[in-house]
């Protein structure tokens, strides 16, 4: 940043741009859509860069205050919760208003600000938002905050082609991520079908030398003459496993007493990796001693029957021998002669067995597959020899899909990381030749600051707290609904004849600071509300005044 090219300038954001808070609307304010009510833009109608009111809450006309409009092209920020600082351009051409914690990203002057730039700046600046919150589990941020970040301004011409290249480029970056979107979703489709084609003797017709099936009491399932079908008990033993004694810890150092945990057990294997949800933990001997009888051994098999993944199935690794299993998943273990573990395991993936496991699970916060169900599974039994052959050949099938998944994350990564190196390269000026006739970004600034100075929102640098609210000594006796002390705003529409608007309000208001704008607001509304004051006209001309009692 510091090698910028001639003509630029690196400032603080709020010399560029102002960051407006939203109205904090009571859930009582949300009322059923009508032709007199208006959309609310909340934190949760931000997604994928576009602020839409598909799914907003509305409100009453008579609570629409013009200073929380939101206009077409406006580039809405979350300023709170887990989506902290992701935006979103509103491009509706209805009425839509903002809620709290949702900041609008306006210029401080129109005429003098290229938007496609904002756009793209501020989504370059999603890192250093995030460093700037504050709160761990729920973040926040402060449009103070965001306007104090230093940012590298180009000139207003040079603006406008860098905003020009980033449509063009990103909208290849875009299309290639859409595409890529796809993979996982085809290769699930291509294990499925390869498991499919196992489980019905469709995948060794030719090894079988027979091509002749009978129909199955499984919907969708017909299988070779020669196979018969078995349940689980009839060929293993079902147990569940254990969870951690009250009390009782899981440590990273290896005692020798591995921990299977839920986390690890996914899409037919056990993780061991470095994320906190699957890295591998360990007993204390103490702990190990309790819950032994729980233990696995390799060439058992899993099956998950509680959560979200219930269903999911899988061998025990050797590395995994005598390890403790979780109470989410049960074991399948002491197999008889007539079963290969690797042939069951790829049956209780398949999608007609899962599809049984649905129809098993009992109802609850999360699900949960009863033991007793898992006995009562049936199983498709292909002579051993047939068994060998299909986790052969679905093994080397598996392989091809597992190095084609590895290569599509790869290539996500790089993917992903692409906007941000060329939102990099082009706020180091280097996505776009300069011209040096171009005005440069310190004069376009001083413009800017020009324009405040002299425009009737000057007083709009400072945010000083709002005046203190002192009971007016003219207080009329039937207002028995204002319980707190009469307002400098009522005082101020009681003893004008006529009405006034918002900004004459605020004009005529002893603090007119930054803040006190959200004061005036909510002072209308709470007036409104207790009927104290009546609002005259809707949208930009709207006016109030005092009730008379």
């Amino acid at each position: 940043m510091s090698e910028l090219p001639k003509g630029w300038v690196l400032t603080q954001l709020g010399n560029y741009i102002q960051v407006k808070n939203g109205y904090a609307f009571k859930s009582s304010d949300y009322i059923t859509p009508d032709q007199n009510s208006v959309p609310v833009i909340r934190i949760s109608d931000i997604q994928n860069g576009i602020a839409s009111t598909q799914n907003a809450s509305y409100i009453s006309k008579e609570f629409a205050f013009d200073n929380f409009k939101v206009s077409k092209g406006d580039l809405l920020i979350a300023m709170s919760g887990a989506t902290t600082g992701k935006t979103g351009v509103f491009n509706e051409d209805c009425e839509a208003y903002q809620n709290q914690r949702v900041g609008n990203i306006k210029f401080l002057s129109e005429n003098f600000g290229c938007s496609g730039y904002r756009n793209y700046l501020v989504e370059f600046l999603t890192d250093e938002i995030l460093k700037k919150a504050y709160g761990a589990a729920q973040p926040n941020i402060s449009g103070n905050a965001i306007e104090e970040l230093i940012v590298p301004i180009a000139p207003l011409n040079e603006q406008i082609r860098i905003a020009d290249k980033l449509d063009s480029i990103l909208a290849k970056v875009n299309k290639a991520q859409e595409r890529l979107e796809k993979i996982p979703g085809i290769l699930k489709r291509f294990r499925q079908s390869v498991f499919a084609a196992a489980t019905s003797g469709e995948l060794t017709r030719e090894w079988r030398g027979n091509d002749a099936i009978v129909t199955t009491g499984i919907p969708g399932l017909s299988i070779p003459v020669e196979w018969r079908f078995c349940t689980v008990e009839d060929i293993g033993v079902v147990k569940g496993g254990k969870r951690l004694p009250k009390g009782d810890e899981l440590t990273e150092n290896n005692t020798g007493f591995p921990y299977i945990r839920a986390g690890q057990l996914k899409n037919g294997t056990v993780v061991q990796g470095d994320s906190a949800r699957n890295k591998q933990m360990f007993l204390e001997p103490k702990t190990q001693a309790q819950i032994k009888r729980y233990t696995v051994n390799e060439g058992d098999v899993y099956l998950t029957i509680v959560g979200a993944s219930i269903g999911d199935a899988g061998v025990i690794p050797h590395a995994l021998h005598r390890a403790n299993l979780t109470e989410n998943a049960a074991k399948i273990t002491n197999f008889d002669e007539r079963i290969n573990a690797e042939y069951l395991s790829i049956w209780l993936r398949s999608e007609r067995l899962q599809e049984l496991i649905q129809l098993e699970i009992k109802s609850g916060a999360q699900g949960k597959l009863a033991l007793k169900r898992i006995n009562t599974l049936p199983v498709p039994l292909p002579s051993i020899d047939e068994q060998h052959e299909i986790v052969s050949i679905v093994a080397a099938l598996l392989s091809h899909a597992e190095a084609l998944d590895k290569c599509y994350q790869n290539v996500k990564l790089r993917v992903d990381r692409l906007t941000q190196s060329i939102l990099a390269k082009a706020f180091r000026g280097e996505l776009v030749e300069q011209n040096p006739e171009d005005e440069p970004a310190d004069k376009l600034l001083e413009r800017i600051k020009k324009q405040q100075l002299e425009g009737p929102k000057a007083t709009r640098q400072t945010r000083k707290p709002a005046a203190k609210v002192t009971p007016s000594v003219d207080a009329v006796e039937n207002d028995v609904e204002l319980a707190r002390p009469e307002s400098e705003i009522f005082a101020l529409l009681k003893k004008t004849s006529g009405e006034l608007s918002a900004q004459q309000i605020m004009e005529q208001l002893t603090d007119k600071t930054f803040r006190q704008v959200d004061t005036l607001f909510t002072e209308l509304k709470h007036l409104l509300e207790t009927k104290a004051i009546t609002k005259v006209g809707i949208g930009e001309a709207c006016m109030f005044k005092a009730v008379k009692r």
